[in-house]
């Protein structure tokens, strides 16, 4: 009689029932016992538990993106269609998301390839008056679904836009000056944030000239593209020239120049019409929007914009904009009928991370106020918000003689500079016309041994970039952060200043998969799908 060994005396139930109670390493570990063992430490459903005990969610952090309705819910399926957790596969969910965790990640270059692409057709900057120079030379990246986009802020008769695939397959697009062929610049790209098509993307190109246009690409396999929206401005004033950021879910498009005058388009027809023109004289740069749906025919703009406290120092602030985009028709003829389309603004509220309560301070708001002095600063590197998590990069200079040290004994001209990072409060819609946001202060993000060349946040994720070359990922929900490159060896002399000025026009984009940033270096990946 054959002697029973674990595997025969045992269903596969009983035995996914006993794994279920190891932790993910063990389940690793155990592969390497049989055969058997292999195939049934691999179950997606023991992955899938796992997952959710470890990152609560069912789904990668910064995989959502675009949401499949309007109000935010998720889409259950009809009666016979396949479940979406069939589709998945935990294991590599978890294994994804533990690479983020930890920092792990495969890098490939692509300078090259991407400079080639970015700067096809590009002129000689040295004709440039100062704030052109000072937008030259960076790179402008998107990530979609579909598409790596990437743009250069060169100086062309036709600025090329680049699309390409994960096979690695291109189209490029030109946006040209739509009323006098002259140099112009890409100053921002925005991609299209509303439910999306399976069979186009949207994305909105602002040029220096003040000029707004909206191209469509069309399918996965690159075949066609198209301008679908433009606007021509009247003429070159500080409310469209240079636009430094800008937000866009159809059929509103939002954009901020950099004397802070807020524009608000309705993009619902081919030539674009300027609804709302907002201004601030008391919001800088630098600063980020996002905008979205949190109801049907309803928009929320959230910018966060660096804020001045009194008498030399800066804080964070933020402003949430309410637009009601409702649809009429209107009919002139019994025959005949057209579709307008009305944004209407509804709010403005705004708050700011240091704010002087009036009045006499009682012991509590004292300390309060103490508190929020401590976290001031001299210079602002960047902000972001993603619509519910605001951060603050300082970027304050150090005095020559006092360096900090690296454990390597090189000398270096930084030191700590913690990112600050607060969540936004927003009033519900019943509140008081009054109330206002509120940022609440978290924590502090340490691991930067300097000032930030460039942000990126979304889905509670958050990637920075040091001046240094060092690239921390910070999950926000969770309060972890790792480092994902170490800080660059400080040169010295004129390669050293050279390096400098290339890392503050450094810019950073990710999704749910790899992070992409251009800088020093060129264009590096760095893929945690490994």
């Amino acid at each position: 009689m054959p002697r029973g060994t674990f595997d025969t005396l045992l269903y596969d139930e009983l035995i996914l029932h006993i794994f279920s109670y190891l932790p993910w390493a063990d389940l690793c570990a155990v592969q390497a016992t049989n055969r058997n063992w292999s195939r049934l430490s691999a179950d997606n459903q023991l992955w899938k538990s796992l997952y959710l005990t470890e990152y609560g969610r069912s789904r990668l952090r910064g995989g959502r993106g675009f949401i499949g309705r309007a109000d935010g819910r998720e889409i259950k399926p009809l009666p016979g269609r396949a479940h979406a957790d069939e589709l998945k596969n935990w294991k590599a969910m978890f294994r994804i998301s533990t690479n983020w965790r930890t920092g792990r990640c495969d890098i490939s270059k692509v300078e090259d390839e991407m400079q080639a692409f970015a700067q096809n057709d590009s002129l000689d900057t040295q004709s440039l008056n100062g704030s052109e120079q000072q937008l030259a030379g960076k790179t402008h990246m998107l990530l979609t679904g579909h598409f790596t986009i990437v743009a250069s802020s060169q100086p062309s008769v036709s600025p090329a836009i680049t699309f390409i695939t994960p096979t690695s397959h291109t189209t490029t697009i030109h946006a040209k000056c739509m009323r006098v062929q002259r140099p112009v610049q890409i100053t921002a790209l925005a991609v299209d944030q509303s439910p999306p098509s399976t069979s186009f993307t949207r994305i909105a190109v602002c040029l220096s000239n003040g000029e707004l246009q909206v191209f469509e690409q069309h399918g996965v396999h690159l075949q066609t593209s198209s301008r679908k929206h433009y606007y021509i401005p009247p003429a070159r004033t500080p409310r469209t020239t240079p636009i430094l950021q800008v937000a866009y879910h159809h059929p509103v498009l939002a954009t901020l120049s950099e004397k802070f005058h807020l524009s608000i388009y309705d993009a619902s027809s081919e030539s674009m019409k300027l609804v709302h023109c907002l201004t601030s004289f008391t919001c800088f740069p630098p600063a980020s929007m996002v905008l979205s749906t949190p109801e049907p025919s309803t928009h929320r703009l959230v910018l966060t914009y660096a804020s001045p406290v009194y008498p030399e120092h800066w804080s964070v602030g933020v402003t949430e904009v309410i637009l009601n985009s409702a649809s009429s028709s209107l009919s002139s003829t019994s025959s005949d009928a057209s579709a307008t389309s009305a944004i209407r603004l509804v709010s403005t509220r705004s708050s700011r991370a240091f704010d002087l309560p009036p009045g006499w301070l009682d012991a509590a708001k004292l300390a309060a106020l103490h508190e929020q002095w401590g976290r001031k600063v001299f210079e602002v590197a960047g902000t972001q918000t993603d619509g519910r998590w605001v951060i603050l990069a300082p970027s304050d200079s150090v005095a020559p003689h006092t360096p900090s040290t690296s454990s390597s004994g090189a000398s270096s001209p930084y030191t700590d500079m913690p990112l600050q990072l607060y969540r936004i409060s927003f009033p519900s819609a019943t509140a008081n016309s009054t109330a206002t946001p509120k940022l609440t202060f978290v924590r502090n993000l340490h691991g930067h041994t300097g000032p930030t060349a460039a942000l990126a946040l979304a889905d509670g994720r958050c990637v920075s970039v040091g001046r240094d070359g060092s690239i921390w990922v910070w999950d926000l929900e969770a309060g972890t952060g790792a480092q994902v490159a170490p800080a660059r060896e400080e040169e010295e002399g004129s390669a050293m200043e050279e390096r400098r000025a290339l890392a503050a026009k450094a810019t950073v984009v990710f999704d749910e998969r790899r992070i992409i940033s251009a800088g020093v270096g060129g264009v590096v990946v760095r893929n945690f799908d490994i």
